[in-house]
């Protein structure tokens, strides 16, 4: 048996971390900017599969050897803001490629981005290890339980962040024909991957 008395608050609980932004809604408004509709579809799908890794791990128990061991998060930390600020050179070379007439913004490997961003996002890390196993209640089945909470959460994001992305998206696609424009939200995008990254290391920095 489940406990959907846990529900109300656990959707509350989720909308209070996505509400504020954070590397993932970011990177969406970054991806729809740089890559248009189609590319801020393929991201979302691929943050969702990033979250069903720590959804995993959460249902496996991994949270309490996060816990022992937060080096293992933090090195995770510092490979996300490394690819953060690979992902802002890949585009600002963009940038430059659109303003001399030879804009070439890959619709490729959205997908795989965002399943990178995701699994080395702090928030979702911290999410999954430390929050959601609080709401398991008093279902009979724990690892059901919390899988069906993370099948909420990861939903919940795919319909928030990708709307973000999507409208973003949209925003490009009406700026595709002039060259400038295009350089111009490539170099918005990479500004958001800097700051992406910047925060990361800030966070580890401070712990």
């Amino acid at each position: 048996m489940l406990d959907p008395t846990v529900l109300p608050g656990y959707m509350a609980v989720i909308l209070l971390f996505l509400g504020p932004p954070g590397p993932d809604m970011a990177y969406m408004l970054a991806v729809g900017l740089e890559g248009g509709r189609r590319a801020a579809v393929k991201a979302i799908l691929g943050i969702a599969s990033g979250m069903s890794v720590y959804a995993a791990a959460a249902v496996a128990g991994m949270g309490e050897i996060a816990r022992s061991h937060p080096s293992v998060l933090d090195t995770v930390r510092i490979l996300g803001a490394v690819y953060l600020l690979w992902l802002a050179y890949v585009t600002m070379r963009h940038a430059r490629r659109a303003i001399s007439g030879h804009g070439d913004v890959r619709a490729g490997r959205w997908y795989l981005r965002g399943i990178l961003v995701s699994i080395t996002n702090p928030k979702i890390i911290l999410f999954f290890l430390a929050v959601l196993p609080q709401f398991i209640g008093d279902a009979e089945n724990p690892g059901f339980q919390m899988a069906l909470l993370g099948a909420i959460n990861i939903l919940m994001e795919v319909i928030l962040y990708g709307c973000i992305g999507v409208m973003a998206g949209y925003f490009q696609a009406r700026l595709t024909g002039s060259t400038k424009a295009t350089a111009v939200l490539n170099y918005i995008a990479c500004t958001v991957y800097v700051v992406l990254a910047g925060a990361i290391t800030g966070e580890i920095l401070l712990a």
